[in-house]
């Protein structure tokens, strides 16, 4: 791992040693939090400031560059590769962050890497083309079947045991309860599973698949479009679904991918979770998900490692703006303290809506979207937990806890299982107006924080008693785009989809899934229509 990437705030530099381990209620800091730790998250400061126009003014000569790239999340990192890809080498990737990765970021400490955010990418579909062969170039991707199903390194996939619950006083394997449910309850699950596989299976009158990831290569048949008009928790009403465990797992599932509500999601993302992915590979891993220490940070780091010198962090994008057949673009690097103007022959507009609407106006509309706010932390412990039943797992699930549970970041390492390691715990803040809890987000301290981590941790697992070393929290007000009832056909959605130079725009949010493939997908093809507006068009990858 290159120590530059991850200098930064976001690293937790102190690791395990000298950290006192203490109990939920022990002696504290000086400081009045209960352990060790700091409040992170994406810089507000230098987000505000773009927002409120408060960057200084460019001045002096302009500065040509033929394509920029504007932000460095996973759909700018993913145009970038593509453009090196193709050896287009005259182009600058602008990233405010001190550390391009977007909610892919991770961090470290002194035993293992850890994400700050995403953290695993399920095996791609065979329809994620330009995803495959990115993979395949990352050397994740060792060969090929008879068939041609990529064989993967086993290394990338997820190691044993996958997932475990946390159900009834005892942990058992898998995510979905297998004891203790009534016939009806039961019943109920076999009947919606069979439902998905239908919609999995299923095919559109346009020869598309129903749902599938990337979702634009979905079908648009009026069948499965409808879907999109109603809400999860209608449609499943609709369906008769009512078995409490099923409805409580599904409401954990629309939370963890979206971080919302089933009742304020479309069915049509709702089905989507369970339809969209039908992962391709050989050696029956098609349902495995890869992953590492630092989760979907390593597949940013790699992008990032193939853009070289033509990423340029700490740099603000501040405006964008059509000048005759030519775009400028005013950028302020904060480590020089200077706002230039630069002028492109194209931009990738490579941003979340509600930053674009603020840098580019005039190519970016108010949309109907709106975010998710989520809490991930980062539990040093000086040892692993464990408890009853299965055995400790990647992901830990708890049916009773109002949190997302937390994944063993040095799961994919060979450490020792009585010994130290990192618990990356997960929160969305779904219930209720986005905007009202992001503000409360914004109105906890530290310390309030940490006793509501380590409480649930010590709900889940109590041998963490007096083990909890410190508790690192890392704030995202504006985690990712709710796919709410309408966002399939929502117009500003559509124009920016369709957008055809000099500005294209590039982020999940066009996709309304705040996924990985779905970033990469957009980033690819803005990318590529880019190339072919600067007269340098490629054979697509997608």
């Amino acid at each position: 791992m290159r120590a530059d990437l991850w200098r930064r705030r976001d690293v937790v530099a102190a690791g395990m040693a000298g950290a006192v381990g203490m109990a939920l209620g022990g002696c504290g800091q000086a400081d009045g939090t209960p352990f060790p730790g700091a409040l992170l998250g994406p810089d507000m400061a230098r987000g505000h400031a773009i927002r409120d126009g408060k960057l200084p003014k460019a001045v002096g000569p302009e500065e040509r560059i033929p394509l920029v790239i504007a932000g460095g999340g996973v759909a700018g990192l993913a145009a970038g590769w593509r453009l090196a890809e193709a050896g287009f080498a005259d182009f600058a990737l602008f990233e405010l962050e001190d550390v391009a990765g977007g909610n892919a970021r991770g961090g470290a400490n002194g035993v293992t890497a850890f994400p700050w955010g995403a953290h695993y990418l399920p095996i791609p579909n065979r329809e994620a083309r330009a995803l495959i062969h990115m993979l395949r170039g990352f050397g994740m991707i060792t060969g090929q079947d008879a068939d041609g199903a990529p064989v993967y390194d086993p290394f990338q996939l997820c190691a044993d045991l996958e997932e475990r619950l946390l159900w009834r006083g005892k942990w058992q394997e898998g995510l979905v309860p297998t004891t203790g449910l009534s016939p009806q309850d039961a019943a109920q699950w076999r009947r919606f599973d069979a439902a998905m596989e239908a919609f999995r299976r299923a095919v559109g009158r346009d020869g598309r698949p129903a749902f599938t990831s990337p979702s634009a290569l979905s079908s648009r048949d009026e069948t499965y479009a409808a879907l999109d008009r109603i809400s999860f928790a209608d449609w499943l009403k609709a369906e008769d679904y009512t078995a409490a465990p099923l409805l409580a797992h599904l409401r954990y599932c629309t939370r963890d991918d979206y971080g919302s509500e089933p009742g304020a999601v479309s069915a049509w993302a709702g089905i989507h979770y369970f339809a969209g992915r039908r992962g391709w590979a050989a050696d029956g891993a098609g349902e495995s998900e890869l992953t590492w220490p630092e989760g979907n940070a390593r597949l940013a780091r790699l992008m990032a490692g193939r853009i070289g010198a033509r990423l340029r962090p700490r740099h603000s994008v501040a405006h964008v703006a059509r000048d005759g057949g030519d775009v400028l673009v005013d950028v302020f690097d904060h480590q020089a303290g200077a706002a230039r103007r630069i002028r492109a022959q194209a931009v990738v507009l490579a941003m979340p809506d509600f930053v674009a609407r603020h840098v580019a106006p005039g190519f970016a509309g108010t949309s109907r979207f709106s975010y998710a706010p989520w809490v991930v932390a980062n539990v040093a412990v000086s040892r692993m937990p464990w408890g009853p039943g299965a055995g400790l797992a990647w992901d830990n699930v708890s049916s009773t806890s109002a949190s997302l549970g937390y994944v063993v970041a040095n799961h994919q390492t060979s450490s020792a299982a009585d010994g130290p390691g990192v618990l990356t715990w997960y929160q969305a803040l779904s219930q209720g107006d986005p905007v009202t809890l992001r503000k409360g987000l914004l109105a906890r301290g530290l310390g309030e924080w940490q006793r509501e981590i380590a409480a649930d941790l010590l709900a889940m697992n109590p041998e963490l008693e007096g083990r909890i070393e410190r508790i690192d929290v890392w704030r995202w007000g504006h985690a990712m785009v709710r796919p709410t009832v309408g966002f399939r056909s929502d117009p500003a959605r559509m124009a920016a989809q369709a957008m055809n130079g000099p500005v294209f725009r590039a982020h999940s949010d066009l996709s309304g899934l705040s996924l990985f493939e779905e970033a990469h997908y957009h980033g690819v093809l803005a990318a590529e229509r880019a190339l072919a507006h600067l007269g340098r068009g490629v054979e697509s990858l997608l």
